[in-house]
């Protein structure tokens, strides 16, 4: 299944009085991979839960693939930084969640690399692999976007990384739409095509990532970098 295309167009979130999204005109294309970073509270957490359907919007209007949407889609799958696993329930039932097709199932926690994990209870995981198997259930349901809000955050720097390569190699073979919201500014240029700087609930930035894959850190990366955290550290 390929990735789905989407347009926002003039769109606003208010939640009361409060505007937090204002006038977001913003284009992803299909399989693009896109990160949204910001200070905390911006609207970059908003912005996601808007394209999850979690979120109605004030005004304005967000179409998948030429088609205006409202409310939770059945081919859109969002990760947290918590699991969010069911403790009562064992791994692939876990993955189950994503789809009533066990063969599916079975598939995507292979490709996270956790099939000799599939009987265990969620307790008995580490946090990385807590992650892989939200991953998993994600990814059996053949998704055409997936959201990721901040799923890496909780993570120690190796296990981060290794995660990092793993939603990397997933969304190569796969190409699902991916849209991730971080506070890591190395993790966006890491990962995306396009990181997109969200300021006072509007687009302040939105920069193309033209490096080769898998990236290095190094001189032009360190570039894109500074240029991102400057941007952001301006005020």
């Amino acid at each position: 299944m390929s990735g789905v295309e989407i347009n926002i167009k003039q769109l606003d979130k208010s939640f009361g009085t409060l505007q937090v999204l204002h006038n977001i005109d913003f284009h992803v294309k299909s399989g693009e991979f896109v990160a949204i970073v910001g200070k905390s509270g911006c609207g970059k957490s908003t912005l996601l839960r808007t394209l999850a359907g979690l979120e109605n919007i004030t005004a304005g209007e967000i179409t998948f693939n030429d088609r205006v949407v409202k409310g939770v889609q059945e081919t859109t799958r969002m990760m947290f930084q918590d699991a969010r696993l069911l403790p009562w329930k064992d791994v692939i039932t876990n993955v189950k969640v994503g789809t009533p097709n066990r063969d599916k199932a079975e598939e995507a926690l292979n490709n996270v690399g956790l099939s000799d994990k599939r009987n265990d209870w969620p307790a008995v995981l580490s946090g990385g692999q807590k992650q892989r198997v939200s991953l998993a259930r994600a990814l059996a349901g053949d998704p055409e976007l997936i959201l990721f809000d901040e799923p890496l955050g909780a993570l120690d720097a190796l296990t981060r990384i290794e995660m990092q390569e793993l939603i990397e190699k997933l969304w190569t073979n796969q190409r699902f739409t991916s849209i991730l919201v971080t506070h890591d500014v190395s993790e966006a240029v890491i990962l995306a095509d396009r990181v997109v700087l969200i300021e006072d609930g509007g687009i302040a930035l939105d920069v193309k990532i033209d490096l080769p894959r898998p990236r290095k850190k190094d001189m032009k990366f360190t570039e894109y970098e500074n240029m991102i955290l400057e941007k952001i550290m301006h005020k």
